[in-house]
């Protein structure tokens, strides 16, 4: 099968790479900038480019003659939706397309969430990938076969765990040094995560199927861990101490710290869990990699290099700490109601 990746170097794309490298048998061409390092073994061709500048791009791509699948994983606005349109349609054998959950309306109509749950979007990003899900379904027919996958937080070895706070690795030196870890609300909304290789698998086993044209599908972590288990089992891949764990008020932590909490509010404080059952029939999807598990992979790999940082050289956590138990102390004394009064 001759297939092109567009991206190639990230979370999943890597993963997808890796597989279909030792599956073997395919024609394969990563399209990307060339800014990240490689880590997947010889045997693909890359082609240098920038997708942003759409004359270039689709003049490469009409260079490159006809695909039979093009995966297209870093597809972020409507215009390089128009250009991937542009670019394959009656050229490419099937178009797979990396969405993601966060399309959906928050709070969700019902739990766990279907493909079916309606649109919505909260910020920018989630935004763009809606209006790029409804273009692409528009434009899919037999000449440009599409289907989307939506994956949720998917993670691997080369990124930290993402936290309240974003995706900063000091999160690891904190939890390995005992330092208390903010946690937006009380801690209970349920979050899933799925390793990039469990995810990529997916993407390779949807490739050319005609029973996945036109659909959407859901790969996303089967633990329905609340953030409070989250962060323990953080700790537990760590051996370090179970976390001393400072719940703050979700609107206000995002309020306080925009840039690093504003997530907060736009998804982590909702459930996000997701039925699989679509992706399990139709494209082999298998959650193999436990929390757990997945936790000791990256931890490995980041102290293999080095690139777990001190975080006493990143004091907002402790400083945000510190103004809320200012704030605890204020309510409660001497304004402490007693019981009868």
């Amino acid at each position: 099968m001759k297939i092109l990746i567009i991206g190639g170097t990230g979370l999943i794309s890597t993963w997808i790479t890796i597989r279909l490298l030792e599956q073997g048998g395919h024609d394969l061409t990563l399209y990307n900038r060339g800014k990240t390092e490689l880590r997947v073994p010889p045997g693909a061709t890359t082609i240098i480019g920038d997708r942003t500048d759409f004359p270039q791009f689709e003049s490469q791509m009409a260079d490159a003659e006809m695909f039979d699948c093009v995966i297209d994983m870093v597809c972020y606005t409507p215009d390089e939706a128009e250009s991937v349109i542009r670019a394959f349609k009656g050229r490419v054998g099937h178009f797979i397309f990396c969405s993601t959950v966060d399309v959906y309306c928050k709070p969700p109509t019902r739990l766990p969430y279907t493909e079916a749950e309606p649109y919505g979007g909260l910020n920018t990003y989630a935004r763009n990938k809606v209006i790029i899900e409804k273009r692409l379904l528009q434009a899919h027919d037999a000449a440009f076969p599409v289907t989307i996958i939506r994956p949720a937080y998917t993670y691997g070895e080369t990124r930290g765990p993402i936290h309240s706070l974003g995706g900063s690795l000091t999160y690891l030196d904190r939890i390995r040094r005992g330092k208390p870890i903010i946690v937006h609300g009380d801690g209970n909304s349920l979050w899933v995560c799925c390793h990039g290789d469990d995810v990529g698998r997916a993407f390779i086993h949807a490739m050319g199927r005609q029973t996945t044209f036109g659909k959407t599908y859901h790969t996303t972590g089967e633990e329905w861990l609340t953030w409070n288990r989250y962060h323990e089992q953080v700790a537990e891949a760590m051996n370090a101490p179970k976390p001393t764990l400072v719940h703050i008020p979700t609107d206000l932590l995002a309020k306080a710290a925009p840039e690093r909490a504003g997530v907060c509010a736009d998804n982590f404080q909702f459930n996000n869990i997701f039925d699989n059952h679509a992706a399990h029939t139709d494209l082999n999807f298998q959650y193999t990699i436990p929390w757990l598990d997945g936790v000791r992979r990256m931890v490995t790999w980041l102290d293999a290099r080095n690139r777990i940082p001190d975080s006493d050289a990143d004091p907002l956590e402790d400083q945000l700490i510190a103004s809320w138990q200012k704030a605890e102390q204020g309510m409660l004394s001497p304004h402490t109601v007693q019981p009868g009064a």
